[in-house]
């Protein structure tokens, strides 16, 4: 009896010690992470084929507040994962068929263009409905209040593509099958979640929000400094409405093994399996062997990455999105220090960048100075027009960031949240070179003015030297 003692305190000795390993491995590396790229907070979940290997909390929130694994946090687009499970249980219960039409559920689903009839609820979930940014650019629109109003809206909404053929990221597809939700189900999309999918799964502190509730503030980066800010008011529900805690997180990275009593293992494989030559699923993305998906709010920033060997890592951060979703940066390196990596914290490109912009601010700045001076040099009006040009990105900055953000097109506000840096910036250009423009366009009226008096006076005298030698000359 004592001999199976020892053998079970060497057993669990040997599995225990790994496991702090990888908890003070993750610790160190997550507050050298922070140390070095200047983030303020995040929260960190990472399970094990389904044990829990850490969840904690790092840094502060924009009041200062110490994060902790049990703070509520808006996780973004990882709700899409949340509410295409919550499609998989009607469909498991035989209520929903996911290769039906939209318009089976919901009647009154129309949209602009005829094909929508064809739409159905899997091309929602993996986003090949048609619907586009491009199409219909449902940040730049007044914002719905409900997933009702959400749907009702789309009238308006002409098509991309053809309904199946092609993938285009776009935040309706997921309202309109939270909605589906709601009207099958018969109860609000909110309650659903809490009653079939959250408390099943033990995820207590979690809910999902039609828009950014009080208290969620977070960051935004500017040349190098963080800069606390208010979510700004649009609609989340559907498809980037939850908040929740890193506890809850690791409950909800465990259950994407066998469906965690709240769905099958086959329709939880169901959701990491997306269609033959695609690598969206149904709420998640499959790339180069990871099963992963990311969310932005303009505030915070979430990823989720299921690894092949059985880990689960999911990051909330408290800086909002950028050219880099730092959540997702973070949660990359933690993956690389689980599979005995040795990941080196690196600063974001969009802190990079703001320093190439800065400088060359500071250069625009300078040359405005000698452009002022020099106004006088070589007074042409062609030579008015070059300093001006950067008014041309400034004016269509939301159309042309676009391009970079596969095709969602804001508002200026929100491009500021976005990259505020890159807002001031060409901002400071287009100031720069208005200036010496301006001084050109003076210089010239001011260059005309002075020549036309001395071309008069020449004319004038001209004329009495004529005058004075016609009277001599009779």
């Amino acid at each position: 009896m004592t001999r199976l003692f020892l053998v079970l305190a060497v057993l669990l000795l040997g599995t225990a010690a790994p496991a702090a390993a990888a908890t003070n491995g993750i610790d160190a590396y997550v507050r050298a992470y922070l140390d070095h790229t200047g983030l303020p907070g995040a929260a960190v979940a990472v399970t094990h084929n389904g044990d829990v290997v850490r969840v904690a909390g790092y840094g502060h929130d924009a009041d200062g507040a110490p994060l902790t694994a049990s703070t509520r946090l808006p996780v973004a687009s990882l709700s899409k994962s949340m509410t295409a499970f919550a499609v998989l249980q009607l469909v498991e219960q035989g209520r929903l068929g996911l290769d039906e039409p939209v318009t089976r559920y919901l009647p009154g689903f129309r949209l602009a263009d005829e094909r929508g009839a064809r739409i159905t609820v899997r091309m929602l979930l993996d986003q090949t409905s048609g619907m586009a940014d491009s199409a219909f650019p449902d940040l730049r629109l007044s914002q719905p209040h409900t997933l009702a109003e959400a749907v009702d809206r789309l009238r308006d909404a002409p098509l991309a593509s053809e309904p199946g053929a092609e993938f285009h990221y776009h935040n309706p597809n997921y309202e309109v099958a939270a909605r589906i939700v709601e009207v099958v189900a018969g109860q609000p999309f909110a309650d659903h979640l809490r009653t079939r999918l959250f408390a099943p799964l033990g995820m207590a502190s979690s809910t999902t929000v039609d828009g950014p509730p009080a208290g969620t503030a977070g960051y935004v980066r500017a040349f190098g400094f963080e800069v606390p800010v208010a979510e700004p008011d649009w609609f989340t529900g559907g498809s980037h409405g939850v908040v929740t805690t890193a506890e809850d997180l690791a409950k909800w990275l465990a259950a994407q093994r066998d469906g965690g009593g709240a769905l099958s293992p086959e329709s939880a494989a169901l959701a990491h399996t997306p269609a033959p030559g695609r690598d969206y699923a149904l709420g998640w993305r499959v790339r180069d062997g990871l099963v992963s998906h990311t969310g932005e709010w303009f505030s915070h920033t979430a990823a989720q990455i299921l690894l092949p060997d059985g880990y689960g890592i999911a990051v909330v951060t408290t800086m909002g999105m950028a050219l880099d979703n730092e959540a997702e940066l973070l949660a990359r390196d933690i993956a690389t220090l689980v599979q005995g990596g040795s990941p080196e914290p690196a600063l974001p490109a969009g802190v990079l960048a703001d320093r190439v912009l800065a400088a060359l601010a500071l250069i625009a700045v300078g040359l405005a100075v000698v452009g002022v001076r020099r106004a006088r040099r070589k007074l042409r009006w062609w030579r008015v027009v070059p300093p001006l040009l950067p008014l041309v990105p400034l004016a269509f900055l939301p159309q042309l960031l676009g391009v970079v953000f596969a095709g969602r097109r804001g508002t200026y506000g929100q491009v500021l949240y976005v990259w505020p840096g890159l807002v001031a910036a060409l901002a400071v250009l287009a100031l720069a070179g208005l200036t010496v423009a301006v001084a050109r366009a003076r210089a010239l009226v001011s260059g005309t003015r002075a020549r036309n008096p001395e071309e008069s006076g020449e004319t004038r005298g001209d004329a009495q030297w004529a005058s004075a030698n016609r009277r001599s000359g009779s």
